[in-house]
């Protein structure tokens, strides 16, 4: 049964935990000898630098809370508490429209450079708006796998180019299209390598006796918007024939991606490269079956005739380069697969931001509608990617999405309508300080997008008075470094002004500070300075005696009131 003596028990116990728990001041706890060690103990911590903080038998703390050092006397000019800080170094406005005369200007998230001045342990958060703005520019790349089993599929997209830019101009009024193709690297095991099949590797094949000589990637078309070009290619191109079932259709992807040049990317424009096939690609390593150790080096080779002369000298793509380039260049990798292979290409999507996989019928003849389900898909969605993330520091988000609720650890919104706006707040911590000097950079970006937010970081890790530190001071009787409010002595002097010598009498000085032999150095709550204790101060009371080995909070309590309010023993630390 719930009694008046119980619940006073229960409040006592709840005082006394909140006390220890929420009560325990760890500024002082911490006992900083520094400036800089006290900032670095708590983020509430601050440094009272003034000359004559403190001067009595205990030894006061200079580092505690600074409405605590306020009280204390410490004048607000005096103390070192700095905090975290945000700067907006470019604010410009979202766009509404892509296209027009300021489509080269077009801003799609705001603000663009912010700069940041982090106290370890100290948060602060800063805001930022993204916009799928309206009738952006599109350039689609059309990556075909021309291996054999692709025939059907090349006559069903030879007029692909004019119906696909009439879909593609009710969504947008600047549309390019480009080509290209590929089938796998010319060599054993991936393709047959026999003189007779040199010219023709579908020779002796009685369903299709001739074919063109096998190939990695070749650049057809550059991005164009006479999509007559396009149909023109396309028709005037034939299959070849590759040995096993996987394709080097990966080789093919990084080049459209890093060939920005020879593709003819814009940099203001959304960037689709539609990959169809009907077969799972050669991933990294599968090259050292051919003999192809060295590791592919992520960058553009075509060559005079546009065609990828690397092909045969190193290993296929890892997806972690393959992702990596994707995003540097701000493409949106389609793929688009026949329905058995959904699944593969489904989990490669979670590997390589931005992609998206679409089931392709096994004759290509509902392609318009996938790119058109595609694009709108990308449009829908906006996701956040953090670019050269320095280690020490932490980034949480939250999005607001377009029904105005808050998503804690979300850096994404879907089902969003081109024209909103998506915002997002970052949380960000420095956990410590780098060495001194040390300035940061990262970039918050939207997946596929030119837009990004730059984000320059510098640390508050040192203390202004720190810099009008005296050498050999009067303070320190010349023998010590005075340094926001205290000495720092020269080795073999101690004391608060560097008064004593430590010479041969180290030893006496400390055991002069020690109850006992074996004793702690004045009992563990003070330090010892020239052959006497300074007491530290404590929120809970006060702590004194020839070794600090007295205070009058020890006693038991009744109601709060120290030994009932009738007497007060002073008890030793160790009782």
């Amino acid at each position: 049964m719930w009694s008046p003596g119980r619940a006073a028990l229960c409040w006592m116990l709840l005082e006394t935990f909140l006390r220890s728990a929420g009560g325990l001041n760890i500024c002082m706890s911490g006992s900083a000898t520094s400036c800089e060690e006290c900032l670095l103990t708590h983020p509430s911590c601050a440094w009272c630098a003034q000359e004559d903080f403190g001067k009595r038998r205990s030894l006061t703390s200079r580092c505690d809370l600074k409405q605590n050092l306020q009280k204390r006397g410490c004048e607000p000019r005096f103390i070192e508490y700095p905090k975290s800080t945000i700067s907006i170094l470019q604010n410009s406005p979202l766009s509404t429209k892509g296209s027009g005369p300021a489509q080269y200007d077009v801003v799609q998230i705001m603000p663009q450079r912010i700069s940041l001045s982090l106290r370890p342990g100290d948060k602060t958060a800063f805001s930022l708006q993204v916009r799928q703005v309206e009738d952006y520019p599109v350039d689609l790349y059309y990556l075909m796998d021309l291996s054999l089993s692709m025939k059907d599929d090349l006559d069903t997209i030879r007029n692909l180019g004019t119906k696909l830019a009439e879909e593609m101009g009710k969504l947008t009024s600047n549309f390019r299209l480009g080509f290209g193709s590929f089938v796998d690297k010319n060599m054993s095991p991936f393709s047959y390598t026999a003189p007779k099949y040199q010219e023709n590797p579908c020779n002796g094949y009685k369903l299709f006796p001739n074919c063109v000589p096998t190939f990695g990637f070749r650049h057809i078309l550059s991005l164009t918007d006479k999509v007559d070009r396009f149909n023109e290619e396309v028709q005037k191109q034939m299959v070849s024939r590759n040995r096993d079932a996987p394709e080097g259709g990966f080789d093919a992807i990084l080049q459209a991606a890093v060939c920005k040049e020879e593709i003819g990317w814009r940099k203001e424009a959304y960037h689709l490269l539609v990959f169809a096939t009907d077969d799972v690609p050669h991933l990294a390593l599968d090259g050292r079956l051919g003999g192809l150790v060295q590791p592919h080096d992520g960058r553009c080779h075509l060559n005079d005739h546009n065609e990828y002369s690397a092909s045969t000298k190193m290993d296929y793509p890892s997806l972690a380069l393959l992702g990596e380039k994707l995003a540097e260049n701000n493409i949106f990798l389609i793929f688009a697969v026949t329905k058995r292979l959904y699944v593969i290409y489904k989990n490669f999507t979670a590997l390589i931001p931005g992609t998206t996989v679409e089931i392709l019928d096994q004759d290509s003849k509902n392609v318009i509608q996938l790119i058109i389900n595609a694009y709108n898909n990308i449009r829908s969605k906006v996701e956040l990617t953090v670019w050269d993330h320095p280690e020490d520091i932490s980034l949480s988000f939250t999005a607001t999405c377009q029904d105005g609720k808050p998503l804690p650890g979300f850096r994404k919104c879907e089902e969003f309508k081109i024209g909103e706006t998506a915002s997002f707040d970052v949380s960000v911590e420095a956990r410590s300080c780098p060495p001194r000097g040390t300035n940061q950079t990262f970039t918050i970006k939207p997946v596929g997008f030119k837009d990004r937010l730059e984000v320059a970081v510098d640390y508050q890790c040192d203390c202004s008075c720190s810099r009008t530190a005296q050498v050999n001071s009067s303070l320190c009787n010349s023998i010590g470094m005075y340094n926001c409010g205290t000495c720092r002595c020269e080795p073999g002097y101690l004391g608060a002004h560097c008064e004593c010598q430590e010479g041969e009498a180290s030893s006496m000085y400390l055991s002069a500070c020690r109850e006992a032999e074996g004793k702690q150095v004045c009992s563990g709550r003070g330090e010892c300075s020239c052959n006497q204790c300074l007491c530290y101060e404590s929120e809970f009371g006060k702590i004194y005696g020839s070794f600090c080995e007295c205070d009058d909070f020890s006693c038991s309590r009744h109601k709060g009131v120290l030994c009932s309010g009738r007497n007060v023993f002073h008890l030793s630390a160790h009782h």
